[in-house]
């Protein structure tokens, strides 16, 4: 837990300094270490894009270390990331952010479970197999890459290399379900806005409330295009299915609008000149994006068409990112070890849970054809989702040690005769 605590203190210091830190312990431990340093926007992707607004500009780096094996063995890619959301200010917070406080059983901190856990995992994994006197046969990576706002860094690392026969995430269960839960399934999501145009009264008045019939209001443009989305929406949903999402929340599709924006708050008496409308639509594995995409193309100028002001004002689609989505089946040799690794070491009969929209897990099965599957401990009070006081229960933490090593002695084999280590903490 040294290194973790460790890990959330250096976040003052910025990313760079995680990244250093880390890359230090990976070399201590025998790692070939290589920096990368891209640009996001570079990074060629398969099935996967983002906009400027969607991602941070600027240069990003990655940290890979590279540990040979004797070739004898399966290849894993392991990986997490270092960045977290970005700090703004502690007012809710009843822990320092970066003291890495201990209470109760669990270690507080700002990006603890969103993934210094991970990343501290994967070097304590290792420095375990070291001190039990085990060297892996199959060539084992780790990527420590940024992932927050688009950044990309697993992708980058793979566009460069390496391959590998499968990959491992780890990150801890946003879910609250810990190991309890494998991350073997990920839906592609995509976002969009819309902008719908109106047209105020003509007046030079400054109140528009009396000539209000006069205009042309685009929320009632809008809704339009929002009952078309509404339509094929249930026809997806009737059409389309997974049985792993069906069986976790019934539907296997869906379209949200998220927000609507038109005027100004202080000029309640005035027709706004347009409006826009922004929304999401996950998918799963099965469907290709740009056939998602083309499915609401379609919807949308059906309703503009049938419209006497859309059609001469038609609306405007914008796609802002999108993911595919990624599957790995429970028969799958990685799937089996990480489970059969989880049963052995906590008693747990761990199980897919498939809402894990766009997760990371995705990127080596997309952009190169690797297996990769994901799972980490209990946490909560995630800093993205809204929370404070961020947390990693400490016992699972160093049980998702033990599992992680013991994945990596079961897929990749060993060199040399020993144990499987039973206690990582």
């Amino acid at each position: 837990m040294a290194l973790l605590a460790e890990l959330v203190a250096l976040q003052k210091q910025g990313e760079a300094a995680v990244l250093d830190r880390v890359a230090d312990a990976l070399a201590a431990l025998g790692g070939l270490i290589e920096s990368i340093s891209y640009e996001p926007a570079d990074v060629p992707l398969i099935d996967e894009f983002a906009t400027g607004p969607a991602m941070d500009a600027g240069k990003r780096r990655a940290v890979v270390a590279r540990f040979a094996g004797d070739g004898t063995g399966r290849s894993l890619l392991v990986f997490a990331h270092p960045d977290s959301e970005r700090f703004t200010d502690a007012t809710n917070w009843q822990h320092d952010p970066f003291a890495a406080s201990v209470a109760e059983g669990r270690m507080h901190g700002w990006g603890i479970a969103d993934d210094l856990a991970g990343v501290a995992a994967v070097v304590a994994a290792l420095a375990a197999l070291r001190k039990a006197g085990l060297s892996l046969a199959g060539a084992l990576a780790v990527a420590i890459t940024p992932s927050k706002r688009h950044a990309r860094g697993i992708a980058a690392v793979l566009e460069r290399g390496p391959s590998a026969e499968g990959a491992l995430y780890l990150h801890p269960a946003e879910s609250g379900a810990g190991l309890a839960e494998i991350k073997a399934f990920a839906s592609g999501v995509l976002e969009f806005e819309i902008e719908v145009a109106g047209v105020p009264p003509a007046t030079q008045e400054p109140s528009h409330t009396a000539f209000a019939h006069q205009a042309v209001h685009p929320l009632d443009k809008a809704m339009l295009l929002i009952d078309a989305l509404r339509r094929l929406d249930a026809r997806r949903g009737a059409r389309i299915h997974h049985p792993r999402l069906e069986a976790a929340v019934g539907r296997s599709t869906n379209i949200l609008i998220a927000s609507i924006s038109a005027g100004d708050d202080g000029m309640r008496q005035r027709v706004p000149a347009g409006l826009r409308l922004s929304g999401s639509i996950s998918f799963p594995p099965t469907e290709s994006m740009k056939a998602v995409q083309a499915e609401v193309e379609v919807a949308l100028a059906a309703a503009a068409a049938d419209d006497a002001f859309l059609s001469q004002h038609p609306p405007t689609l914008r796609w802002l990112s999108g993911v595919s989505g990624s599957d790995v089946a429970d028969d799958h040799p990685l799937y089996e070890i990480a489970a059969r690794a989880i049963a052995d070491i906590t008693g747990i009969a761990a199980r897919v849970n498939p809402m894990h929209t766009s997760s990371d897990i995705r990127n080596p099965l997309v952009q190169k054809g690797i297996p990769a599957i994901g799972l980490g401990p209990l946490c909560g009070n995630l800093t993205h989702a809204g929370g404070h006081d961020e947390w990693v229960d400490i016992e699972d933490h160093l049980r998702t040690v033990t599992v992680a090593a013991t994945i990596m002695t079961r897929w990749c084999g060993t060199a040399s005769q020993g144990e499987a280590p039973e206690n990582a903490a």
